[in-house]
């Protein structure tokens, strides 16, 4: 028996070839009408010979690629799943489980290298996660106004694609963008005037504290009232709700610097303004990019949030509203995978613009952004 093998991989590998000989057995009278399965059951078997000869980590995620292919393939319509199909799913998933704990190692002993490779690890794990979704739903007939399946509310998203596009623009580009852009400046430069003046943090620094835990959905009505319908009371909440999470953090972030340091720029005769830019602010620059991260999440959600208490027929908010109350529920989760799109997507715009300005910060030269 190989012994570069963990107790884990081991596990996993006897779970991946014990229920694909399982479900082999129980599926044959009617493996015949699916070829791709009945191949996937008789290589998840053969895997076992991993125990005596070498067996590429990279075949263990092609297995695991066709198992989920397959199970996916032969799905019956609009029937419960029989056993050799759950018997599929949990070898699929322990072949996937098995890659990712090779991966791990050969990327923590130095054989192949974390950048590139290392996103494989997340990415396998969404398509994992989709994978099961798609088959618990369709081979448990869950209702699909509880959770339609991926693939249906993939259907929906590309057959609406102009109504998505038209919230998205509606959402994101003109209530999220000026919103964030606008509550950072403010919290960023009202952060300089507070770290400059003694009374302003004695008196400007408790409040921003109690006005950042008030509650979006108080705050959103209010905006409502004020701005009017449009993004322009969208774009309000969203400035309420990225300020203070800059004002704290950069305040912070401007106290960074050791005494040592500001010790240093007063032997040179700094001024406070040549101390700031040239000292404080770049050692605030971790605490900013904080803040602009965390602001990136809540600006998307502040604003889907008040678009519930009233807005143009357009918007993401809108749509999922009215989409639950229409029950058309593949609508509101195909809503629901853009808004996740766009803020994954903009939080790590975020990350890389942090890792390319504060690339001197050891969180950065460590490899963690």
């Amino acid at each position: 028996m190989r012994s570069d093998l963990s107790s884990l991989q081991l596990y996993l590998a006897l779970v991946a070839a014990g229920t694909g000989l399982a479900g082999l057995l129980a599926g044959l009278p009617t493996l015949g009408a699916a070829p791709l399965l009945t191949a996937f059951y008789a290589l998840a078997t053969l895997s076992l010979a991993r125990l005596v000869m070498p067996w590429s980590l990279w075949l263990d995620l092609l297995l695991a690629l066709l198992g989920a292919v397959a199970l996916i393939a032969s799905l019956p319509p609009g029937a419960a799943m029989p056993l050799h199909h759950w018997l599929a799913l949990f070898s699929a998933w322990a072949l996937a489980w098995l890659f990712v704990e090779r991966l791990s190692a050969a990327i923590r002993r130095g054989r192949l290298p974390e950048t590139g490779i290392g996103l494989i690890i997340p990415v396998l794990f969404g398509l994992a996660l989709l994978v099961i979704w798609e088959v618990v739903t369709r081979g448990a007939n869950v209702p699909p106004v509880l959770l339609p399946p991926p693939s249906a509310i993939w259907a929906r998203l590309t057959a609406e694609v102009p109504l998505l596009w038209a919230d998205f623009v509606q959402t994101f580009i003109k209530s999220v963008i000026p919103g964030y852009i606008i509550g950072c400046l403010a919290g960023l430069a009202v952060a300089i005037a507070v770290d400059r003046s003694p009374f302003l943090k004695a008196g400007v620094m408790p409040i921003g504290n109690f006005m950042s835990a008030l509650p979006i959905i108080g705050i959103a009505p209010i905006m409502v009232m004020w701005f009017g319908f449009d993004w322009q009371s969208k774009a309000a909440v969203v400035v309420a709700m990225t300020f203070f999470p800059m004002l704290v953090n950069t305040v912070a972030g401007l106290n960074a610097a050791s005494a040592i340091e500001r010790d240093l720029m007063t032997t040179y005769a700094a001024s406070y303004w040549q101390t700031l830019m040239k000292l404080r602010l770049p050692a605030a620059g971790p605490f900013i990019f904080n803040a602009l991260k965390i602001n990136s999440t809540l600006a998307l959600i502040g604003a889907i949030v008040a678009e519930f208490f009233g807005t143009p027929v357009v918007g993401m908010g809108f749509r999922i509203s009215t989409g639950v109350g229409r029950l058309a529920i593949d609508l509101v989760w195909a809503e629901i995978a853009v808004a996740a799109v766009a803020g994954s997507a903009f939080y790590a715009g975020v990350a890389l613009v942090e890792r390319a300005v504060t690339f001197w910060h050891p969180s950065v030269r460590g490899g963690r952004a």
